[in-house]
């Protein structure tokens, strides 16, 4: 995500531009729409607090002071409405039957199959309370929030958060095993169900995990049972289901109520303008309504999952995980950008194929942040460099620990230039790995373990890959999906030329790929601002510096 150009979209917005505001809720409005429909799997009220989140959010937008913190402050509001809700229920609406099962829903409409099914139809299982973290805590293992939003939109210390999320995972693991039993052709559970209406509550969960424990055949398992973060991880939201209307004119508000309740008069004045504006899929009409639209020979959306291939035979999804929403970048480019060729996805070369030879630049030395080699294991780790020089990052991906979607660090706040020279290491991260232990297959995992599966476009990773620093570049690991540790080492050229020349001892899979033209249009790396954005995940994939 482009933060510049975010925040340039808020202020506008907040200022009464209303294609702004149009990309700013046709935006978010999946992400909230995901939020409240599994919470409130799927239940009647689920238009109506999504509306009044999306009403809440523009009419209180003139006091949002950081643009950075949108997404958290949409996410608190979200679920203040849902615990309001909650409330206001009577005993007879406690009675209802959802209006549309969310969790079946999310099957149908992402294609899940096997133990993801399971997990989303396991939520129908959960508390109220229990409902509404799996919600927040199912977008964290896809990527679309952090655990500091998290905790935050629930109102508790990260740490509190820990234990609460450990928590509702247990009982979402007994909430598998009843999905899985109901699943079974055990016959003292058939008898114990007959008198059951079908209905998930907690009576019957603890009725039927009591069961479930003392029972050899439901409490049997004929597959290995992948945890559910792995299993959910880089699953997108669950696309808007075509119809959906959201009005955004006032609520049923007058306009001097809805002045006394804090709105603007330049909002107030946009949000009542007849216009009609087509947005990722939706319409807005005339009183500030979108509905979102499908044309009639468009295909059904494709589930956005991130394969993670295991022993149970999940079969990897065909689709992709979809970030959160980013606004389009600017048309127009400034005259001082270098390095034009932006790195893309390649095709590896052969295994004997020897590379270009290695422009050599000026090196005055790299200083680092994090000294002769920089271990960064987990989320938010960073090292600045500065200086003039080469830069090795050594990959480690470790599926085994968590497969699934790789959020890619990020290099931010440039100040100077920085380019991609090399990649070496003899391999490939997608290379075979002949006799590789504990069901490795490639450096990006095996179908025992699960795979590391890149973001669509993402460039592949070589064990080392080399990069040149001309400037100060802060580079961060974002690890929010897949497990992945990398490592920093200031370097020179001869390192880096005898890396993609020689290889290992022990022999090389490949030599190695020469990148650089010697030039400023040499290719710059994926996923590089000159920004320094709150969430340096957030960085776009294609680099416009």
């Amino acid at each position: 995500m482009d933060s510049q150009h975010w925040r340039a979209t808020i202020t506008a917005a907040q200022s009464g531009d209303r294609q702004a505001l149009d990309e700013l809720v046709a935006g978010w409005l999946p992400l909230v729409y995901n939020i409240v429909g599994r919470a409130l799997n799927g239940h009647a009220d689920v238009d109506d607090v999504v509306q009044e989140t999306m009403l809440r959010a523009v009419g209180n937008l003139g006091s949002l002071r950081d643009p950075d913190s949108f997404r958290s402050w949409l996410v608190a509001i979200a679920m203040r409405q849902i615990r309001d809700r909650a409330r206001r229920r009577t005993a007879e609406r406690l009675e209802e039957a959802p209006a549309a099962d969310f969790a079946e829903l999310t099957v149908l409409r992402l294609q899940l199959e096997g133990q993801r099914r399971e997990v989303a139809e396991a939520a129908r299982w959960l508390d109220d309370e229990d409902r509404q973290l799996m919600s927040l805590w199912w977008l964290e293992v896809a990527g679309e929030l952090t655990r500091r939003e998290l905790a935050a939109a629930v109102g508790i210390t990260r740490q509190h958060a820990a234990v609460r999320v450990q928590r509702m995972k247990e009982r979402l693991e007994t909430s598998r095993g009843i999905v899985r039993a109901l699943d079974g052709a055990c016959p003292d559970l058939r008898e114990l169900t007959g008198r059951w209406n079908g209905r998930p509550d907690s009576v019957w969960r603890k009725r039927l995990a009591r069961h479930i424990r003392g029972c050899g055949y439901c409490g049997g398992t004929h597959e290995t049972v992948v945890p559910a973060e792995r299993l959910l991880a880089g699953i997108a939201l669950v696309p808007l289901p075509v119809g959906f209307t959201l009005s955004l004119a006032f609520g049923g508000k007058t306009a001097v109520a809805a002045t006394s309740a804090g709105w603007s008069a330049k909002l107030l004045g946009a949000l009542t303008k007849p216009a009609v504006a087509m947005t990722a899929g939706a319409t807005m009409v005339a009183g500030g309504a979108y509905v979102v639209t499908q044309p009639p020979d468009a295909p059904p959306p494709r589930a956005a999952v991130t394969p993670t291939a295991t022993a149970t035979s999940e079969p990897p999804p065909s689709a992709t995980p979809s970030p959160s929403p980013t606004p389009s970048p600017s048309a127009k480019r400034k005259a001082d950008l270098y390095g034009t060729v932006v790195d893309g996805v390649d095709r590896a070369p052969d295994p004997d194929a020897r590379p270009a030879a290695l422009p050599r630049r000026p090196e005055s030395g790299i200083t680092s942040t994090g000294g002769p080699k920089a271990v960064m294991q987990h989320r938010g780790d960073s090292v600045t460099l500065s200086g003039r020089g080469y830069v090795l990052v050594r990959w480690q991906i470790s599926p085994h620990a968590r497969p699934g979607a790789v959020v890619m660090p990020t290099w931010t706040g440039l100040k100077g230039k920085l380019f991609h020279v090399a990649s070496g290491g003899s391999r490939r991260m997608d290379d075979p790995l002949p006799g590789a232990p504990n069901g490795y297959a490639t450096g990006m995992g095996g179908p025992d373990i699960g795979y590391a599966v890149l973001p669509p476009g993402t460039q592949q990773m070589w064990q080392n890959e080399y990069f040149y620093v001309d400037g100060t570049v802060t580079l961060t690991q974002n690890e929010r999906g897949c497990d992945y540790g990398i490592a920093v080492f200031p370097s020179d050229w001869q390192a880096v030329d005898k890396d993609v020349n020689e290889g290992p001892d022990q022999g090389a899979i490949r030599y190695g790929l020469v990148r650089d033209t010697g030039t400023d249009s040499a290719p710059v790396p994926q996923y590089v601002t000159r920004s320094t954005p709150a969430d340096p995940a957030t960085v776009p994939q294609r680099s416009r510096v």
